[in-house]
């Protein structure tokens, strides 16, 4: 990673105030959007056990939620606006990847989740202490993503067969985050904006994004 100075989040202003703002609504709605998804996938789960843990994490979500949308009122921002402009592309996206089964869903919680955290990291490592910190540790708790990678190394393990069609289902879920990933910053440059003024090599970031979601298909045995 390039070296950055970072964003004061109580000092900045313009497009480094914007910035901040709109990371924090567009994660705060991105927890708010996964309680329903983790809540109507524990609804898919094969047993009783699995459906309390993906019930656990779901409550979890909705602690990151009320933590951001916090912060967002701390800043003098109502959270609702911070987080409406990004409704209708995440919608969108869930609307065109709504999985048809069990490993569908443990899929795209981690191949989807995965590509977000790592850029959402990448942003919050130009900010300061505290909207960094409080990003950084929403993103930490990751046991939904091991949860669901244990549970696609077992299917794996037990049917090979799986493997290819989780696969496709990945790179189609890989394509639909791109295109509305374009979107949003087409809609709302100040990201872009915040990392081209601190000096981030954006092709280094890529490849560094790619390298990350490689590594991570292949540590669950589905190929890229």
């Amino acid at each position: 990673m390039s070296d950055v100075t970072p964003v004061r989040s109580g000092e900045a202003t313009g497009p480094a105030a914007a910035a901040v703002v709109d990371l924090l609504g567009m994660l705060a709605y991105g927890e708010l959007v996964a309680f329903d998804r983790v809540a109507a996938d524990a609804r898919l789960a094969p047993d009783l056990h699995r459906r309390a843990v993906l019930s656990e994490m779901a409550a979890r979500e909705i602690v990151n939620y009320r933590r951001l949308a916090d912060r967002l009122a701390e800043l003098g921002t109502d959270p609702e606006a911070a987080m409406a402009p990004y409704v209708r592309a995440l919608s969108d996206y869930h609307e065109q990847t709504e999985p048809n089964d069990w490993l569908e869903g443990l899929t795209k919680a981690y191949v989807g989740d995965g590509i977000a955290d790592d850029f959402t990291r990448e942003v919050a490592a130009v900010l300061e202490s505290a909207d960094r910190d409080l990003i950084l540790d929403v993103l930490h708790d990751s046991r939904h993503a091991d949860f669901a990678a244990d549970e696609l190394r077992a299917a794996i393990a037990i049917d090979p067969k799986v493997a290819n069609r989780l696969s496709m289902w990945a790179r189609r879920l890989v394509g639909e985050a791109i295109s509305q990933s374009l979107r949003v910053a087409a809609e709302r440059p100040s990201l872009g904006t915040l990392l081209a003024v601190h000096g981030t090599d954006v092709p280094a970031l890529l490849k560094r994004l790619t390298t990350a979601h490689t590594a991570r298909m292949g540590a669950v045995g589905l190929n890229n």
